[in-house]
Parts: C-alpha cells; sequence; structure tokens
C-alpha cells in the first residue's frame, strides 16, 4: 500500500461521516499541474462561503493542465479528499470540477432564432433554445463544448443588450456567444480520474472563470479587466468588460518552466530549484547585488553551488517575460478585435505564481496597465483561515462558489431536518420515472451535442460519456 493509500485509510478511519447534503453542501475539487485541492463548503444566511474543510495533496500526474498519468492523478485526488472529509467530517461523494490545459481554445459565434409570435414576451426558454441552436456549432473532430457563454443580445432592432433580454416582444432574437471547447480525451481522462477515485462529477467548470469569481470585483468587470492565473503547469486567462466574459486564452507556461530554467541555469536539482523560486525569487534583478550570494547544497560528494540573488532574479525574469509577452497578444486580440483599448481595472494576478516578489511592477512595466494582486478573501465567511485566502486557493474556492450558485442556504432547512440518503435516492428514482422523455431517433440522437447544464438539471457528464463511446 503506497503512502497516499495509507493517510487516505488513516483520515477516513479518525472519525464518524456524515453524509453530503446534496441541498447545500459542495465539494470544489481542483486537480492542477502541482497539487490537487478538495475544498468543503455551503452558503451561510448572509451568502457568505462558510469552509467547512479542506484537503490539498501533490500531483505528478497533470502536465500543462491535462492528465499523463490516470493513476497517480487519482492517488492524489484521494488523499486532497480524505483530508478534506477529516477536517469537515462530510463523506465526499460529488465534486465540481475546474478544467484547463492547452487544449482549451475559445470561439466568437452569433446565433439568432425566429419567433413565432412577436407579441410574445422572450422567456428563459426562448434563451435556451437559442443555447440549444449554438449547441449544434460546428468543432473539429474530437472536440467537446464546455461552455456556450451569451454575451449581448439584440432583439429585431433593439441592439448592444447587455442584460437579459426576458421580458422584451420581438419577432428576431439574437445574441454573440463566447463558446470554450476542448478536447474529448483531455476531458474524459479527468471524468476518469475522480470515477476512479470514488467521486461523482456535479459540474465542470473553466478554470479561469471559476478563479474570476473568487477574486474579481463586480465593478472591475464592468469597467473592463484581465484576470490572469498563473499556475505550476498554465496561465490561464479571462478578460472581461460590461460584466460580461470577452475572451479566454490558456497559455501552457507557468511556475513549473521557471523552476526548470533555475535548474539549468544554476545547475541544481528540481526541488532545490523550486526551494530557491520560493524563497528567494524575485522578478526584479535590480532589487539584488551581485554580492548577495546563497549558497546551495550540491549532489553528495559536490561541492556547494554558489549563485547570486540577481542571477537567479535575472533567469525568472526572463521566463516570466515571454510568458507575460503571451499574455499581452492576448490582450490585444480582444483590443485590437473589439476596438475596446478601455480596460480599467487593468490586471489581476493570482494563482501560486502571483506570489513571485516584484511581479506587478514587471506586469505594470511590461504591459503598461495597473496590476494588483488577486485574493479570494472577498467572499469568505468570518472566520476562514487565512491559508485559503491565499492566491494559491483561487481556482478551488471559485469552483465551491460555482457549486453554490444554485443551492440554498443551509439556515433555510427545517430546524431539525436531516438529509437521509436512502429517501432522497428513492425520491430521485421517483422523479426520473415521471420525467423520462420520449425516445429520440437515432437522427435526432446524431445532432445532439452535449452541453455543461449550467443549472443542473440532469447529470451532464453522462451525455458526453456517450459522445465518447461513439468516437472510440
Amino acid at each position: 500500500m503506497t503512502n497516499q493509500q495509507n493517510n487516505s485509510a488513516e483520515f477516513k478511519s479518525e472519525r464518524q461521516l456524515q453524509p453530503q447534503d446534496p441541498r447545500t453542501i459542495v465539494v470544489g475539487l481542483d486537480i492542477g499541474t502541482t497539487k490537487v485541492v478538495a475544498i468543503v463548503g455551503r452558503k451561510n444566511q448572509y451568502g457568505k462561503v462558510e469552509v467547512l474543510g479542506y484537503g490539498k495533496a501533490p500531483n505528478k500526474g497533470v502536465k500543462t493542465g491535462e492528465v499523463i498519468n490516470l493513476k497517480d492523478t487519482e492517488m492524489a485526488i484521494r488523499e486532497a479528499v480524505a483530508k478534506a472529509e477529516y477536517d469537515s467530517k462530510i463523506k465526499i461523494e460529488r465534486v465540481v470540477v475546474g478544467i484547463a490545459g492547452q487544449h482549451i481554445r475559445s470561439i466568437q459565434t452569433r446565433e439568432y432564432l425566429t419567433r413565432q409570435n412577436p407579441e410574445d414576451i422572450i422567456t428563459e426558454k426562448d434563451i435556451e433554445k437559442l443555447t440549444e441552436q449554438v449547441k449544434r456549432l460546428h468543432v473539429e473532430s474530437g472536440e467537446q463544448i464546455i461552455h456556450a457563454l451569451p454575451q449581448e443580445f439584440k432583439v429585431d432592432e433593439i441592439q448592444d443588450i447587455k442584460l437579459s433580454p426576458i421580458g422584451m416582444a420581438g419577432t428576431r432574437l439574437e445574441a454573440n456567444y463566447h463558446v470554450v471547447v476542448g478536447k474529448v480525451a483531455a476531458i474524459k481522462n479527468l471524468i476518469r480520474c475522480v470515477e476512479m477515485a470514488g467521486l461523482e462529477v456535479e459540474d465542470i467548470t473553466l478554470e479561469p472563470l471559476a478563479s474570476s469569481r473568487a477574486v474579481l470585483l463586480e465593478e472591475e468587470k464592468e469597467g473592463g479587466i484581465v484576470l490572469i492565473d498563473m499556475g505550476g503547469g498554465t496561465t490561464d486567462m479571462a478578460i472581461f468588460r460590461d460584466n460580461i466574459i470577452r475572451h479566454t486564452a490558456i497559455i501552457p507556461a507557468g511556475g513549473n518552466i521557471i523552476t526548470k530554467d533555475l535548474s539549468t541555469g544554476i545547475r541544481v536539482l528540481l526541488r532545490d530549484a523550486e526551494q530557491v523560486k520560493v524563497k528567494f525569487g524575485s522578478a526584479y534583478p535590480g532589487a539584488n547585488s551581485e554580492n548577495e550570494i546563497v549558497s546551495i547544497e550540491g549532489l553528495p560528494g559536490h561541492k556547494p553551488v554558489e549563485v547570486s540573488l540577481k542571477t537567479i532574479s535575472r533567469i525568472i525574469k526572463a521566463r516570466l517575460k515571454e510568458i507575460l509577452d503571451r499574455v499581452d497578444r492576448e490582450i490585444h486580440k480582444y483590443t485590437d478585435i473589439s476596438n475596446e483599448n478601455m480596460l480599467l481595472g487593468g490586471i489581476v494576478l493570482t494563482g501560486g505564481g502571483a506570489q513571485m516578489k516584484h511581479l506587478v511592477q514587471l506586469v505594470n512595466i511590461l504591459t503598461g496597465m495597473h496590476a494588483r494582486i488577486g485574493y479570494p478573501n472577498q467572499h469568505l465567511a468570518a472566520g476562514t483561515e487565512d491559508e485559503l485566502k491565499s492566491p494559491i486557493f483561487a481556482t478551488a474556492v471559485g469552483l465551491l462558489m460555482e457549486g453554490l450558485e444554485n443551492k440554498i442556504n443551509y439556515e433555510e432547512l427545517e430546524y431539525g431536518e436531516e438529509y437521509i440518503p436512502e429517501i432522497k435516492e428513492k425520491q430521485v428514482a421517483k422523479q426520473e420515472i415521471q420525467e423520462t422523455p420520449e425516445e429520440k431517433t437515432p437522427e435526432e440522437k446524431q445532432e445532439e451535442i452535449p452541453i455543461l447544464n449550467k443549472k443542473r438539471k440532469s447529470a451532464w457528464y453522462e451525455p458526453i460519456m456517450k459522445l465518447i463511446s461513439k468516437l472510440e
């Protein structure tokens, strides 16, 4: 039995666990390149996120955001979940999972719907029907639509409707959509790891969208803002304007590549290079002098490696500049096409890489935009542990918030009301029998392209797995 398996067994056997109440409790699962984080929470009476427990574990099964070793990733998930169960006293069964990786790309498209009776007001069903049409968008072979996010609407001749057009009347309903697409194989591997760990995928969300929930202010998203989430394997981007998502991008480079550059540049092991980066690293070489020397223990039988802090900073800055140049190109992709050069909020940096010293100053210099560090603390209830307010946990907190969006707070339950899984399962089974849809023809089934159902009316991953089986 591995150490991770021993740890999981130890945590689970320590105390009796309560079932995860699907009405109130959500678990965010951030499967990153360097770590897995599981965070359990619920909403309190003020709408704030109350964290019940969390756990994290190192992960070696992911590279640049994509699962490359299912077993290693499964074990990392099990360890993080076991720690979260021990901390929260909750038996974790369902999770909201984040997705990233260089296989992710985005598409801008426009769709319209002709309404039969222009006198009837536009309803939520009209918006859903329009989105269903976007789901039929042709994507490359082996790809899957993850999100279809509406932007501005148009009703007949009334353009640039930034809020929902529900309640308006008209014949032609149009909308711009930001569509996020990913590789089916990568989605399949992510889901499989979670299921191998004995968990059910309740929802899946693009990681920069989750992070933006946790660290961005509404005023920033209205005035225009760039989110940069710097992880170990990827640097994720999201641009908002008028409270609408405008552009997303995944850059397949993060903190790990900086560590590799240091390992090569100063000739030390990767683990030593990581420690040097965290303890002495800086994005601004001018903050150090050549006389500031650090001694790093070498291999057995070798002399310690001595290197100046300025040299370390130069290596770090060179790689950061390369990453930020790509970020700047993505920003210009949006501003050049949209002719919208005023992003009043500037840049918000989050993720583990955002903790690099003098990074804000480097971003200011390279992009000419104001920058700040994004901390996931504004939505957390009082008394939350300080560690969870670190940028490292931005994605996990955002995933938790995403899952809690359609949940009730626990104070709304009747006094003494208890969740009993056996009764709930019977109720769900009865409801599924009553709501069984009409059988579709093979042609209709072939036309369907499954998409994430943000309202969680059913388990979204089942149609995805059906599509995967067809492709295989």
